[in-house]
């Protein structure tokens, strides 16, 4: 089965909010990802704001032609967006004001009564819910336990340690954090869970992920705006498309 592709659009939003311009537009962006060959399209919408907005949210609701995915922290306020949109999935997401961008994995050990309500509320409305966790395998069997349909693996130290990797080879740090990635997989596949992964992936270091076991979904963001700054939209997502079918197993 080929891996789907959803392209993170924030940072288009970020561009735009640097100047509260009308561009760039985030609804053009995902017009052309999807022209380009995204599977689908993924959107965080922070609590403050600082790059999608509420209106970026209902225009891509009416347009997308692919996949809507929506990022967003446990809130009445956001959920009550959620279920009046409705994208096709939601990925719960742990958000902090100060952050540059999400640290970690969602905690699924506190307020476990408020991310089930939402789950659940999600769910009767016929959403997808993933949870964007740390790749471990007991935090992916409890988001089994809470109700949800997908756990999004947070790839952010493995990225890192990619990165670290391409300069001390004989460093360890690469395979203690594949071994992570590939129990919570292993863990995901026991579950019954679908497996999406995200955070630092890039044009160099994604084929890395793609022996992955029952891995359905990749969420990339920032390579492929930051190629898309250079090179336009189109040709950013063409790229890492080819990248995932050249190096899939």
């Amino acid at each position: 089965m080929p891996i789907h592709l959803g392209v993170n659009i924030d940072h288009v939003a970020t561009v735009r909010q640097a100047r509260r311009a009308q561009e760039p537009d985030p609804l053009a962006a995902a017009q052309l990802a999807e022209l380009a060959g995204a599977d689908g399209i993924t959107v965080h919408l922070r609590q403050d704001r600082r790059h999608i907005q509420e209106r970026d949210v209902r225009l891509l609701r009416s347009s997308v032609q692919t996949t809507l995915n929506l990022e967003m922290a446990v809130g009445e306020g956001i959920l009550a967006l959620a279920l009046e949109v409705r994208p096709d999935q939601v990925c719960l997401v742990p958000e902090h004001r100060q952050e540059l961008t999400t640290e970690g994995g969602l905690s699924l050990t506190s307020g476990q009564d408020a991310l089930r309500a939402c789950i659940r509320s999600l769910k009767d409305a016929g959403i997808l819910v993933s949870l964007f966790i740390e790749p471990e395998p007991a935090t992916v069997r409890l988001a089994r336990e809470l109700g949800a349909d997908a756990v999004e693996l947070h790839t952010g130290s493995w990225a890192l340690a990619w990165s670290a990797a391409q300069n001390k080879p004989q460093d360890t740090g690469l395979a203690h954090q594949q071994s992570r990635l590939q129990g919570a997989a292993e863990a995901a596949a026991a579950a019954g869970l679908r497996l999406h992964a995200g955070h630092g992936i890039t044009y160099r270091n994604v084929a890395m992920l793609l022996g992955l076991p029952g891995l359905r979904e990749l969420n990339i963001g920032h390579a492929i705006v930051s190629r898309a700054v250079l090179l336009g939209m189109e040709r950013a997502v063409r790229d890492m498309r080819q990248a995932i079918d050249r190096g899939a197993p």
